[in-house]
């Protein structure tokens, strides 16, 4: 059975495009675009046309025909939808160079979110400074939790043997919503989601469907 979100019954599959289609939405914005057309905006984000009406019906919008989509009314409708009409904390575990250049990525401001610590355990990193921000001890996930608004994302850039306590350490300072670049599964509450992000597991996909055109390939060679 499919996931879904628990206030809206919207399919976690439909929440994991809905990103695709605020950004392309916030692209037709700058170019001026006040309307879209499914279609167009399934082009641009390569969903089909079909998925887009109906992904976006269950948010309870839809499009007028012939006109289409009302860009700033829809962009609004899936931000809020998205939960990003506030500004969410986020703090960083792990400052090597995953860590330095998740902390100085621009596009997190751009898109709700707003790195408020650093933290890691190397004596050699703690204490310099990555885009103005200071890199912490582990200690200090006290400061950053306690802020008046308190950190609603834990990024996790460690190497794939810490992670497993650095999650426990997010967790146990309140952390609900955690982002692991690292290996492996976590272990975490119920109530703690997770996503994971594991650049060689998506390298290995990409290995396979290459390995496939070359079989393909090899065939239409021996035919």
């Amino acid at each position: 059975m499919m996931a879904e979100s628990p206030r809206r019954g919207v399919p976690e599959a439909t929440v994991g495009r809905l990103p695709g289609y605020l950004r392309a939405l916030t692209e037709l914005s700058e170019t001026g675009r006040d309307s879209v057309s499914s279609d167009e905006l399934a082009e641009k984000t390569g969903v089909r046309g079909a998925q887009v009406r109906k992904d976006l019906s269950i948010l309870g919008s839809y499009g007028v025909r012939g006109v289409g989509y009302d860009v700033t009314r829809l962009s609004d409708q899936i931000a809020a939808e998205l939960g990003l009409s506030q500004v969410r904390p986020v703090v960083i575990v792990g400052i090597g160079n995953l860590g330095r250049a998740l902390a100085s990525y621009s596009g997190l401001a751009t898109r709700g979110f707003r790195v408020v610590g650093l933290v890691d355990n190397d004596p050699a990193v703690i204490g310099s400074v990555v885009d103005g921000l200071v890199v912490r001890p582990v200690s200090a996930l006290d400061t950053f939790t306690e802020l008046p608004d308190p950190v609603a994302v834990g990024v996790i850039a460690t190497p794939t043997a810490a992670a497993q306590e650095v999650a426990d350490l997010l967790v146990r300072h309140g952390v609900r919503s955690i982002l692991s670049f690292a290996p492996g599964v976590l272990r975490v509450p119920a109530d703690v989601h997770v996503r994971a992000v594991d650049l060689a597991t998506e390298l290995q996909i990409l290995a396979f469907h290459e390995h496939q055109r070359e079989l393909a390939d090899e065939g239409q060679d021996a035919g």
